[in-house]
């Protein structure tokens, strides 16, 4: 699984905005706070805006806020937000993809490999990161010492 740096800002900000709790945070706090460039982080809270994950508040007091509590966004909400679809062959997802031959077995494979991220990133909340608390399945497959092995093909 590739992540871009979108998606990694993106969900650093929305960790941010969850601590924060009720208050509006700008644009510099989270980009000083996660050292992003402010920049890009305004145009990545403005597609989490669209996507209805984020409320801007304008003037002296305003900031950005989550558009609705930290235990109803998952990471996968994020990320589709601000990169599309969780897993994608060619930008078409994998049902839509066909294979011949020797080969065709590999859309099963995508499909599972989408299922599996599911499984995590739509379990996964942004409350659950900003309180280090995840879920014990995550915490396990975390802890398993291969899951760290950098020895190992990506």
């Amino acid at each position: 699984m590739r992540l871009s740096a979108r998606v990694d800002y993106a969900l650093r900000a929305a960790a941010e905005l969850a601590a924060a709790g009720e208050g509006p945070t700008t644009v510099g706090e989270l980009a000083k706070e996660q050292e992003m460039p402010p920049k890009y982080l305004e145009n990545i809270l403005l597609q989490m805006r669209r996507a209805g994950l984020v409320r801007g508040q304008r003037g002296p007091e305003g900031g950005y806020v989550l558009a609705r509590p930290a235990s109803q966004i998952s990471l996968a909400d994020v990320i589709r937000a601000v990169d599309g679809p969780l897993a994608n062959v060619r930008g078409e997802r994998p049902e839509h993809v066909g294979y011949q031959g020797a080969a065709q077995a590999l859309q099963q494979v995508w499909i599972a490999l989408r299922a599996s991220e599911r499984a995590i990133l739509e379990e996964v909340t942004l409350e659950q990161i900003a309180k280090g608390e995840l879920p014990p399945r995550v915490t396990e497959l975390a802890a398993d010492p291969a899951a760290w092995d950098s020895h190992m093909p990506v």
